[in-house]
């Protein structure tokens, strides 16, 4: 069973790779790919030395990250250590593996690598516990948070930060967890990890769904080993991460074969129509749906199930006194006499980009040319559609490491598509790159 696997996989892999008449031995098409993705981070870490040392960026010291440098802590033995195991083992198991067991490896493995790396740094809640986070507000929600909804717009200048610089919903999804009983940072911190990491799973299911379960297996240890799970257990945006993800998996595989499948729908349009009320960063993100149902083919009632779901969710707000319109403009305002907003936009409109490159990888440059027209590679082309448009919008000027987290869980796709997939030579790339960032960089984050 295991031969004729591996033959698939071989099969597949000359379906879906580069022809050998136009690519020659392998890894050759990839050498230009790996050459642009350095030349962009070199090119964007030394022209943003030098525009520090001018005083043009005073709020960023290691740009163009948001953060400080050091040097590599003792403690980032742990999560070497699993890395070396993850890319020893990950790429059998989740080959070899019944699918659905394959899919309990990764999303343990992620959780893992994720809470190793955080961890080693700042601790796992530390990023949250700060003066410029969503907990700080929890005290202004008090007993009444359909009060405070309505009055958020109104309010907005007096509160931190990050509050001001997004919708309502993440506040209250906290205030939630509290009333649950699950209150301050350190539940927090295990609602963004356990929902980020779901990401890997959602995205697989939803590849296996358009692009079959090969190109899904080959995809779990790039999913899993990511260089973005530095940031996936520090911010709320990796909390966006995963319901942007299980959203789309939600839609397209609820709605399989074009059945009526309602309430999949239903809740998929839930989860999507949340993202809005989330970030408003998120609305490009919604071209990822669009393409997997159209990919997927739906069926008209889920589809429409879909749009139900977003629509409920659109009345409750407003019917709670929050206009999404409103708070666009509101936030705006705020963004606009922030110091953020003097950053030179031509610096970051490339060095955005370099922090993409940074979180998706080099394998994932090398797999970027690689990949051949299908479904899979539309979501990608999709995910980097969206951060253009955010990219060039100009209020995306710096700081995107947490927000470019949604779009990169899918860009990371691409390295399934890099040289030799099959082996551990890009997967261990993939998370020395991860173990780099975080060893090096002190971040608020």
């Amino acid at each position: 069973m295991i031969t004729h696997f591996r033959r698939r996989v071989r099969s597949l892999r000359a379906e879906y790779g580069p022809s050998r008449a136009s690519a020659g031995p392998d890894g050759r098409r990839s050498g230009p790919a790996l050459v642009v993705w350095a030349s962009l981070v070199v090119a964007a870490f030394a022209a943003g030395a030098v525009l520090h040392a001018l005083g043009m960026l005073p709020i960023d010291h290691l740009p163009p990250l948001h953060g400080h440098f050091r040097t590599p802590p003792p403690s980032l033995a742990a999560p070497l250590l699993l890395a070396v195991l993850a890319v020893a083992a990950l790429p059998a198991l989740t080959a070899r593996l019944r699918f659905g067991a394959a899919l309990l490896v990764a999303y343990g493995t992620a959780l893992a690598w994720t809470v190793l790396l955080a961890v080693s740094g700042e601790g796992l809640a530390r990023p949250l516990t700060g003066p410029y986070e969503y907990l700080a507000v929890l005290p202004a929600v008090g007993d009444d948070p359909l009060g405070w909804l309505a009055s958020f717009t109104e309010r907005l200048p007096g509160y931190p930060t990050h509050v001001r610089g997004h919708p309502p919903l993440p506040v209250l999804v906290l205030w939630v967890l509290a009333r649950v009983g699950l209150p301050g940072p350190f539940w927090a911190a295990v609602l963004v990890v356990v929902v980020g990491c779901s990401a890997v799973v959602a995205v697989a299911l939803t590849v296996r769904r358009l692009a079959g379960e090969e190109i899904a297996r080959l995809a779990l240890p790039y999913l899993t080993l990511s260089p973005v799970a530095v940031w996936i257990a520090t911010s709320m945006d990796a909390f966006f991460a995963g319901v942007g993800a299980l959203g789309v998996a939600l839609l397209v595989c609820g709605g399989a074969g074009g059945r009526a499948r309602v309430l999949p729908g239903v809740a998929a349009g839930v989860l999507l129509g949340a993202l809005p009320y989330l970030s408003y960063g998120l609305v490009p993100y919604l071209l990822i749906p669009v393409v997997a149902a159209f990919a997927a083919r739906i069926s008209r009632a889920t589809a429409l199930a879909c749009l139900a779901g977003a629509a409920a969710v659109t009345a409750a707000f407003a019917a709670g006194g929050f206009l999404w319109p409103s708070g666009v403009l509101a936030t705006h305002a705020e963004w606009a006499a922030d110091p953020g907003a003097a950053r030179p936009y031509l610096y970051f409109l490339v060095a955005n980009l370099a922090v993409l490159a940074l979180l998706t990888g080099p394998a994932t440059a090398a797999g970027l040319v690689r990949m051949t027209p299908g479904s899979v590679r539309a979501l990608v082309a999709a995910a980097i559609v969206a951060v253009l448009a955010l990219d060039v919008s100009g209020v995306t000027r710096g700081e995107v490491e947490r927000i470019w987290v949604p779009y990169a869980t899918w860009i990371v796709l691409a390295a399934a598509w890099s040289p030799r997939a099959q082996g551990r030579r890009w997967l261990a790339v993939q998370a020395l790159t991860g173990l780099l960032l975080q060893g090096l960089v002190i971040s608020p984050w």
